[in-house]
């Protein structure tokens, strides 16, 4: 597989991650900004979509570490980080939906990134869903990107790996020579024995 020091797709990378970068930003500050103070549901199509302003010192879904969570998730995003870039490199023009997948995980994890490097509060989170007491945990842009880009991402590998795997099989098949069925081994061009 070739690579170039520019990779065909970069554009589209880009576009997507920057965007969605950005727009995770604007929406945060935003949050900050007219949603204060926290904790205060405000509804948006009744009790289902409702914002509600929350800082998150853990990952999504309220998965915390303690004291040190800042840091755990900060060491591990960076981790993320360079195996999307890894990925990335590895693609292909045509993995598209690679691509776009990687771009997805990428720009989220960027924009939560960044909000643990300025904020000893954590990750803002403004979008919250459910019904009365039974809600899903606060989310933001950065997170649906993630979200999303994870599940595509998975799919696109999984059917890589089950090409891969055909592909094996069949090379396989086509160089498999037969052996003959009386259990000894003969070359294929000896002379018959009569």
């Amino acid at each position: 597989m070739e690579r170039s020091s520019s990779h065909p797709r970069l554009p589209l990378f880009g576009g997507i991650a920057i965007t969605l970068f950005v727009v995770d930003q604007i929406t945060k500050l935003m949050a900050v900004d007219r949603l204060a103070p926290v904790y205060v549901p405000r509804e948006v199509f009744g009790d289902a979509v409702r914002f509600t302003l929350v800082y998150n010192p853990g990952a999504a879904f309220g998965l915390h570490f303690g004291t040190y969570s800042r840091e755990i998730f900060t060491a591990l995003t960076l981790g993320a980080l360079v195996l999307l870039y890894r990925l990335y490199r590895e693609s292909q023009a045509r993995d598209l939906a690679r691509v776009i997948a990687i771009a997805l995980v990428t720009g989220g994890a960027l924009g939560n990134l960044l909000d643990r490097l300025r904020s000893v509060r954590g990750v803002v989170d403004f979008v919250d869903i459910g019904i009365g007491t039974s809600r899903w945990p606060t989310f933001n842009v950065a997170d649906m990107g993630i979200s999303c880009g994870a599940i595509l991402l998975a799919v696109v590998l999984w059917r890589e790996d089950t090409r891969s795997a055909a592909e094996r099989n069949a090379t396989a098949a086509v160089t498999a020579e037969p052996t003959p069925t009386n259990g000894t081994s003969t070359p294929a061009d000896a002379p018959l024995q009569h």
